[in-house]
């Protein structure tokens, strides 16, 4: 499966399709918070990080989520990746640990994923 460079919008049934096809119930992406756009459906956050930063993306930029597209909590997000561990950004765990970047990743999110 082809990683996908997500510039202009997805829509959340595309996500479910990408899930099924690889994971079963959740798609990784990598969210360049800068540029507003993503990569999705990689095996790993690294694939889809090579991908961005191939596009001109910074690495301070990006950072790794996973989508759970049929999670009907409305907690369809999952902030945890290795990609997210950068001690020298004060992130020291696989989460995302600044509010104010977990705000930009949901904002990038909310322009790009479309019901």
């Amino acid at each position: 499966m082809e990683i996908k460079l997500v510039t202009d919008s997805i829509t959340k049934a595309e996500l479910e399709e990408l899930a099924r096809a690889r994971f079963g119930d959740m798609v990784k992406a990598v969210v360049d918070i800068n540029k507003g756009i993503m990569a999705v459906g990689g095996e790993l956050h690294a694939d889809e990080e090579a991908l961005l930063l191939e596009q001109g993306s910074k690495q301070e930029n990006l950072w790794g989520i996973n989508f759970y597209p049929d999670n009907s909590s409305g907690e369809w997000i999952e902030f945890n990746s290795m990609i997210n561990i950068r001690p020298s950004q004060g992130n020291r765990s696989r989460g995302v640990e600044d509010e104010s970047v977990r705000k930009s990743i949901r904002e990038a999110v909310e322009k790009l994923v479309k019901e």
